[in-house]
């Protein structure tokens, strides 16, 4: 059974590949806007774990949309939402069984909700697997730590392939690198570099 994992090279879709891996033919697939080139970040993540890759390019318009509500907010909480809703959306539409991502219990965003994923399973005929949702963060923690070779940093020095890097490029384009650091809070993001 094919299935289509949103992948951002990070430790929490890797981890959701390799619990899926096991009921699933499973392709990591990148999101992207075409803005920068970090979805090759994640290429060199799925093949360290022996997954195939591809990507699909989503539309601009969302990411201008995204970037919009961002400033407008003073954070990306909305703005990441938006953007991953319509990642779902457009991965749905491959020729998939399945479609999952590696969203966790506690994470504040991307959530999904369960009306959204009943929506995106009827419109589309497929089904949507969050196989973290049960897991806190210690718990991806302790396993990630079992299971994969993951390198953790600041979010602006990790070479990483999610929506964050992207929307970052285009406020920096837009506002400037004060308007980046205005809406972003430091935070810490990984990359995961192969098997323990």
């Amino acid at each position: 059974m094919e299935l289509a994992l949103l992948y951002s090279g990070g430790k929490d879709s890797s981890l959701a590949a390799l619990i899926l891996d096991r009921f699933y033919d499973v392709t990591l697939v990148t999101a992207h806007f075409g803005v920068t080139e970090e979805f090759e970040n994640a290429r060199a993540a799925a093949d360290a774990l022996g997954f195939p890759f591809d990507t699909v390019e989503l539309d601009r318009d969302v990411a201008e949309e995204a970037v919009d509500r961002m400033i407008e907010d003073g954070y990306p909480r909305n703005g990441i939402q938006r953007v991953h809703e319509h990642a779902l959306e457009v991965v749905a539409e491959r020729d998939v069984v399945a479609v999952a991502d590696g969203t966790r219990r506690d994470d504040r965003v991307p959530t999904v909700s369960r009306a959204t994923a009943q929506s995106l399973e009827d419109r589309h005929g497929i089904d949507y697997l969050s196989p973290l949702a049960g897991f806190g963060r210690g718990a991806v923690d302790r396993l990630v730590d079992q299971e994969l070779d993951v390198e953790t940093g600041p979010s602006e020095e990790i070479a990483r392939a999610d929506y964050e890097g992207e929307l970052r490029a285009l406020i920096r384009e837009r506002e400037g690198e004060d308007t980046v650091e205005a809406v972003f809070p430091d935070h810490d993001q990984t990359i995961v570099r192969g098997l323990a």
